[in-house]
């Protein structure tokens, strides 16, 4: 079996190939425990990335609706502007724009707006959510139903109202729990 030095070191690399692949095994179960145990971890910093995101939006966003309770909604519309354009993946601009424009009786801008908030966060839409908006958008889609009819009964062929229509449309079938 040991005849010759090159039988000897094969059986020695035979030997060394074989510890680092129980090691290698031995490594690998035991980084998977890990993996199942971080788990719950993953779950803790997406809950603490969410509260976090909430709570800047109400950072970024609180001199905007300072202005809104003032009353200078034109200046608050500004800002929101402003805010709009630097943050446009952020949907909370959106539906305080929407807020605020139904509140001046802008009524087509404010459903625009609205849509574009949900389009970009649903959460505005989910009950349970520190950011919904639920009661709002219903009272809007409940109104906007009427306000459609009423105009659309005057002017069948208008455009812009078979606009506000779809999404009127769209910001209904998201309160169904519709998604995109």
């Amino acid at each position: 079996m040991f005849r010759d030095v090159f039988d000897k070191l094969c059986w020695i690399f035979l030997a060394i190939v074989i510890v680092s692949l129980a090691v290698l095994l031995y490594a690998t179960t035991g980084a998977g425990n890990e993996k199942r145990s971080s788990g719950p971890g993953k779950a803790l910093e997406r809950e603490m990335a969410y509260r976090t995101r909430v709570e800047l939006i109400a950072t970024l966003y609180a001199p905007v609706e300072n202005l809104r309770k003032e009353g200078n909604n034109q200046t608050a519309l500004l800002k929101l502007d402003e805010l709009i354009r630097k943050y446009p993946a952020e949907g909370h601009g959106h539906i305080l724009q929407g807020e605020i424009l139904l509140s001046m009786g802008a009524f087509d801008e404010a459903v625009s707006s609205f849509v574009e908030g949900v389009k970009l966060n649903g959460d505005y839409v989910d009950a349970k959510s520190p950011l919904s908006r639920r009661v709002e958008i219903q009272r809007l889609v409940s109104d906007g139903m009427k306000n459609i009819t009423q105009r659309a009964s005057v002017n069948p062929d208008n455009r812009t109202l078979a606009a506000s229509r779809q999404k009127i449309n769209y910001l209904k079938s998201r309160l169904a729990g519709g998604c995109e």
